[in-house]
């Protein structure tokens, strides 16, 4: 694959993976809560106007890694620090770059004890997904990787609910049980080309038994980060434990982080297991859209709700990268974007309620309408959102992904079609619940100007998504066509 530095700076890069990391140390320096949050409020600002130039200066025309950085790290082992993104990781970056300071806002008076530590928890976990993102080396990869962990197992632990010892340590048992798998998948390739460059491990002719089991060790550890179905048991408990940002972080970008390594990693690596377990990976991935919708339908608690659709919604990720089509592939990448910014959204609107009611329990969320209108007009357009409503962006997505389905198989595309009338079914079920109620409410105040200031980007990304998708997929297509070329002449 191509490597290019494009026209910005050299490090630029690396100043957006790795200026959390540098703000999460100033934190340490100061005593002051107060500090605390300006000071991660400001870097996760500059990072995300860091991580504009890279959008814009993002070239579609070039097919391969662009912004690209390499230095010698430990030449002894031929480790090398590189990093760059294409047009399957740009996208990711930036997500990343917006959800963060959305974090930092939603956090600014919901954490009220060990806020410095919370800070700098929530400032380790950016630079980890962006480096997971942007790693051209695998042990930096896995790095990144590994470095996500600690800081998201300590969000639950010690901000989260009544059952946070249960659900953290859930949490980090699949995960590093995954981390295992994932290791070994390395090694084996590191035995087999003598190198940690991704670039350089990437379509090349594996024999097919090498593949499947490489297949088997990747796809255990993105599967249980995803999660599909029968992996995703950890995920309910996490979301209801975590604290706001915890689970904005956890469904925004850690599940992305899952779907990246099948496209990348699985797709690329392995194409010829990928296509011979594709049809396993199918069927999991309807289970799991089916099977998630019913839950939702029998859940009280919004959170508990929200995360079994998070399920339900990435079986459609995982589902259109299996399909091994344009429209299949184009819509996975933008149900795993469109995902994070309107799961995301919803979780920072159940995460306002609670501030203000102390419930997650639907019953005592209602009759929102007449004493909350402004986060009602929110909250409707994330809930509508959610199940591809025309006119939002996880229509588009949905749609791209049920044409992927339809050209491989037209059985595969009706066995999908229930998904979509699930999510409308228990998306307006919360939605009449919690706007309408008959007889007096008990009054709340309605979103105060920082709540504005964070749930207004998300608002607009929906829309925009929604009514002019072009210039995402002007970004990730090529990468994808590219992907799915070697793919098909690889299998």
């Amino acid at each position: 694959m191509g490597l290019f530095a494009n026209e910005l700076p050299y490090g630029v890069l690396s100043w957006t993976i790795f200026l959390p990391l540098g703000g999460a140390f100033l934190i340490l320096l100061f005593s002051s809560d107060r500090m605390a949050r300006w000071i991660a409020l400001v870097f996760t600002l500059i990072d995300f106007c860091l991580a504009l130039p890279l959008w814009y200066r993002f070239d579609p025309s070039k097919i391969g890694f662009q912004f690209v950085e390499i230095r010698e790290w430990l030449p002894i082992l031929g480790l090398r620090y590189a990093v760059g993104v294409d047009g399957i990781s740009m996208p990711l970056v930036l997500l990343t770059a917006l959800l963060s300071p959305i974090c930092v806002l939603c956090s600014w008076h919901q954490i009220e004890h060990r806020v410095r530590s919370f800070m700098f928890c929530l400032l380790l976990m950016e630079t980890s997904m962006i480096g997971v993102f942007s790693a051209l080396d695998f042990v930096l990869f896995y790095l990144f990787w590994e470095g996500m962990l600690i800081p998201m197992y300590l969000l639950i632990a010690v901000w989260g609910g009544p059952r946070r010892d249960y659900a953290s340590l859930k949490f980090f048992i699949y995960t590093l049980v995954g981390s295992v798998f994932l290791l070994l998948g390395i090694i084996a390739l590191y035995f087999k080309q003598g190198t940690f460059f991704i670039p350089e491990v990437l379509f090349r002719p594996y024999e097919e038994r090498f593949q499947l089991l490489v297949f088997l060790a990747f796809a255990t550890a993105f599967a249980i980060k995803v999660p599909m179905f029968p992996f995703h048991t950890w995920l309910p408990a996490a979301h209801v434990e975590a604290p706001t940002a915890g689970s904005v972080f956890l469904a925004s970008i850690l599940l992305k982080m899952g779907s990246y390594g099948f496209l990348r990693f699985c797709l690329g690596i392995t194409p010829k297991a990928s296509l011979t377990m594709a049809p396993w990976i199918l069927m999991l991935s309807i289970i799991a859209i089916i099977y998630a919708g019913f839950l939702c339908l029998g859940q009280e608690d919004m959170k508990r709700l929200i995360a079994y659709s998070s399920v339900s919604h990435m079986g459609f990720v995982t589902l259109g990268i299996f399909t091994f089509t344009l429209w299949g592939l184009k819509g996975a990448m933008l149900q795993m974007l469109n995902h994070g910014v309107t799961t995301g959204a919803l979780f920072l609107c159940v995460g306002i309620l609670y501030e203000r009611t102390h419930s997650r329990l639907i019953s005592d969320n209602s009759g929102l309408g007449k004493v909350m209108p402004l986060f009602v007009a929110f909250f409707g357009v994330f809930c509508f959102s959610s199940f591809a409503f025309p006119g939002t962006n996880n229509f588009v997505g949905e749609l791209f992904v049920l044409l992927g389905a339809f050209e491989k198989d037209k059985t595969l595309g009706l066995f999908l079609l229930p998904g979509p009338v699930l999510a409308a079914a228990y998306m307006l079920r919360l939605l009449k619940r919690t706007v309408w109620k008959e007889g007096e409410v008990s009054p709340l105040w309605d979103l105060n100007a920082r709540e504005v200031f964070y749930l207004l980007p998300l608002l607009v990304a929906v829309l925009w998504v929604g009514f002019c998708p072009g210039k995402l997929v002007e970004v990730m297509e090529p990468a994808l066509m590219e992907l799915l070329k070697n793919v098909k002449s690889m299998s």
